[in-house]
């Protein structure tokens, strides 16, 4: 899958602290290291003038994990996204993504004296995000070992990740601009009274996804079957047979059915997760070919980024927002690492619950359950971040992931959607396959006499070479913003 974006890249390009024009537009406040401005101009959010860096080693942890699951998925099945049901190492990176982006938001708009236009600003980011993401990920570009382009209309598929976050920037942005309560924070009940307008808002957003999932009755269907479903040629029409309310199950459920209603069975994804499921493939966990007798749902479309799932991804761009407000309102470092850490282990436990309910971890479906596990798990590794580089002060180790976060944005789009990689192949020897990118993959294949081993260290490889390039970018102060 592929993975993040810093929606809030201009803003975490600069250090955490900003000044705020009359217009509403944050203006950066330069750190010493990077500014010869007067100390009078440099105020303190986390204690230092140094920007949030345990935020861009978030950043860089989670985009080299999407290259990794993404580009060693294939060769260890494993870590990649679960089927359907579950949770795997993959199943992580877009909640990172998104529960980093509402960390950002909660720093960003601390303070916003024009509020029309900071949501002005707020909504043509939103529109550049959603149309970055239409095009990387619409069908226009047809990634790794296939250097032909150019999509269908009538196919394009509408929704993607990096159109999901620019959903959830948007709504979590508008809750944190004009449904904070200018209150004073000097204790925990008036920290309550600033924020609780979010919070409801959060609960109708969960009542109503929980309604439609449980409630939304789902009646048969039918899709275009490509030819090599059955012995038939050319597509066909299929009819999947569903008839229930309240499914959980890949043909029949809300979820889908709700995205085929609105956006049309053309604009849908065309190779979806449960195409790894023991049911649709003989290589189950991974993609294989259709076993004897397969359900006629195996290749029908579904969209892991849809409508009424994103409304629970939102859910996590939100528990990011209650992360930033602690930041913001605990000046102690050790503080806040005690605040955040019970907030994370909340949300595991309550997944974990849920799931002991019967409420199953699923991210195609971005289930509650599945939404705490990941939302805990993403500030946990947020509280173990900060303690190791903004607390303890250990940054060296973890430069590399540092550089990379920095320029998250052109990383994604470089990395995540190939557009490099698939850039380096249409260079190449005599016959296409004879290009560097395989080339450098099978050389280390032979010599670890491996082709997963040799897989990995190809992907670790990658991951370096991207961090590398931003920390290049960092040092000629070159940073990617919508």
């Amino acid at each position: 899958m592929p993975a993040q974006i810093a929606i809030e890249e201009e803003e975490q390009q600069q250090p955490l602290l900003h000044s705020t024009t009359t217009d509403g537009i944050e203006e950066e406040v330069v750190t010493s290291s990077l500014s010869n401005e007067p100390d009078a101009l440099k105020r303190k959010l986390i204690g230092s003038n140094q920007r949030l860096l345990s935020l861009d080693v978030f950043r860089g942890l989670t985009v080299a994990l999407m290259i990794l699951v993404d580009d060693a998925g294939g060769a260890f099945p494993s870590i990649n996204h679960t089927p359907w049901f579950g949770v795997t190492i993959a199943d992580f990176v877009m909640p990172f993504f998104l529960f980093g982006v509402g960390v950002s938001i909660s720093l960003v708009f601390k303070k916003a004296s024009s509020k029309s236009l900071a949501t002005k600003k707020v909504v043509l980011r939103t529109v550049k995000l959603f149309l970055l993401g239409l095009f990387l990920q619409g069908g226009y570009f047809h990634g790794r070992n296939n250097l032909a382009y150019g999509v269908d209309v009538a196919k394009i598929r509408w929704l993607g990740v990096l159109q999901r976050i620019s959903i959830g920037y948007l709504l979590a942005s508008i809750t944190e601009i004009w449904l904070v309560r200018n209150v004073m924070v000097d204790s925990p009940t008036a920290f309550v009274q600033k924020y609780y307008i979010q919070w409801i808002i959060a609960t109708l957003l969960l009542s109503l996804y929980m309604c439609v999932l449980y409630g939304l009755y789902v009646p048969n269907w039918e899709f275009q079957s490509p030819s090599l479903t059955l012995s038939t040629n050319g597509p066909h029409t299929q009819i999947v047979h569903c008839g229930v309310r309240g499914g959980l199950e890949p043909p029949c459920n809300a979820v889908g059915y709700i995205d085929r209603y609105f956006l049309g069975e053309p604009h849908l994804y065309r190779r979806p997760v449960y195409r790894r499921t023991k049911e649709c493939s003989v290589n189950s966990p991974d993609y294989g070919h259709l076993p004897p007798h397969s359900p006629e749902w195996c290749l029908a479309p579904f969209d892991p980024e849809g409508i009424l799932s994103s409304l629970m991804a939102v859910l996590t761009c939100i528990v990011g927002l209650h992360f930033g407000h602690i930041l913001l309102h605990h000046k102690g470092q050790m503080h806040r690492v005690v605040l955040w850490s019970m907030s994370s282990f909340a949300l595991l436990f309550s997944g974990f619950v849920l799931q002991l309910l019967g409420i199953p971890f699923s991210k195609p479906l971005y289930t509650l359950s599945y939404m705490c596990i990941t939302a805990g798990a993403s500030g946990l590794f947020l509280t173990i971040i900060f303690y190791i580089v903004d607390v303890k002060h250990f940054r060296k180790p973890v430069v590399l992931l540092q550089w990379m976060g920095m320029n998250a944005l052109i990383i994604y789009a470089l990395a995540a959607c190939d557009i490099f990689p698939a850039a380096v192949q249409g260079f190449y020897w005599r016959s296409p396959e004879n290009n560097l990118v395989d080339g450098l993959e099978s050389l280390l294949q032979s010599a670890l006499r491996s082709s997963k081993w040799g897989t990995l260290v190809f992907v670790l490889l990658e991951i370096l070479f991207w961090c590398l390039v931003g920390g290049f970018l960092h040092m000629k102060g070159i940073y990617i913003k919508l």
